[in-house]
């Protein structure tokens, strides 16, 4: 069954480009590339055009996830499948694609209403090799896993939500069951892989937005502590203090970024078991900073 291979790119809105941009060299350590456009700019993080545009709109959320396809017939495959289940898709055009960087778009919706862009060919500069905005002890870890990973809100419920991602080739299912003082019933988060990352989207935090945080996975240990340093240095707020997950086994740690939601930067994640399996808590660590974010990981 063809299916999304990677988390490819993904579009940001945001209240103010310009300390976004100081925040992603300076803190994040991702490559500032000038927009085409004076409200737009581009973030990279390997040898792809980019992996983040970011649009000066005021929305301060994430506004497009990109999936990528393997080909020109995968394409015209997953939009069949698509429509055949009642899906609206929107087959962009030359200039759509073009903007994009890629060779091909599609766009539709996914059942909360968010916007899904999917795609193949993404524009690779081979020529133009990363350099990152800060020091770092080695690079970003992307290749067959995509840029990371994005925890979202859901609307629609986890019922849809689950059907239309499979509909994308994704599998998954609950991770987290967590056990929530004066409920009746733990809470669930739900996660989808489509490659050997553990997770490329999760479901389930609450929150107004419809992004809780991005991931970025590191090569290196170190960058973690590095990081870690740059955000305290920095004034930046943790969120979320660091800790290793007990589904991906990733250590990471958690900050506040300048449009009010959370990055995580990790390390050392397992690669995707293709198995059920759920969890109550994390292995150790990763414990809510209070007045930052509450202990269900939203930003108070």
């Amino acid at each position: 069954m063809v299916q999304v291979t990677e988390l490819g790119y993904l579009t940001l809105g945001v209240s103010n480009l310009e300390q976004w941009k100081v925040f992603a060299a300076d803190i994040l350590g991702l490559e500032v590339v000038a927009g085409d456009k004076s409200n737009r700019a581009y973030l990279r993080m390997d040898y792809w055009h980019h992996r983040i545009m970011l649009e000066e709109d005021g929305s301060d959320d994430l506004k497009v996830l990109g999936f990528r396809v393997a080909g020109p017939d995968e394409f015209g495959e997953m939009a069949m499948r698509l429509e055949g289940a009642g899906i609206a898709v929107k087959r962009g055009s030359f200039d759509e694609a073009y903007e994009r960087h890629v060779l091909e778009v599609m766009m539709l919706q996914d059942p909360s209403g968010y916007p899904i862009e999917i795609f193949h060919g993404p524009h690779v500069q081979a020529n133009h090799p990363f350099h990152s905005g800060r020091r770092m002890h080695g690079p970003f870890k992307t290749g067959t896993g995509g840029l990371g990973h994005v925890m979202q809100t859901d609307r629609a419920g986890l019922d849809k939500t689950y059907e239309f991602y499979r509909l994308l080739g994704m599998r998954g299912g609950v991770e987290y069951r967590v056990p929530v003082p004066g409920l009746p019933r733990p809470h669930d988060l739900m996660f989808f892989h489509c490659n050997d990352r553990d997770h490329t989207v999760a479901f389930g935090a609450p929150g107004k937005k419809r992004v809780n945080h991005l991931m970025f996975e590191v090569e290196s240990f170190d960058d973690v502590g590095l990081a870690y340093e740059t955000v305290k240095r920095a004034g930046i707020k943790v969120g979320i203090e660091p800790g290793r997950h007990a589904n991906d086994q990733m250590y990471s740690f958690y900050f506040m970024n300048p449009s009010g939601f959370m990055s995580e930067i990790g390390w050392g994640a397992r690669a995707s078991t293709h198995q059920s399996e759920y969890y109550q808590r994390d292995t150790f660590g990763h414990a809510a900073v209070e007045g930052v974010v509450k202990p269900s990981m939203e930003p108070v």
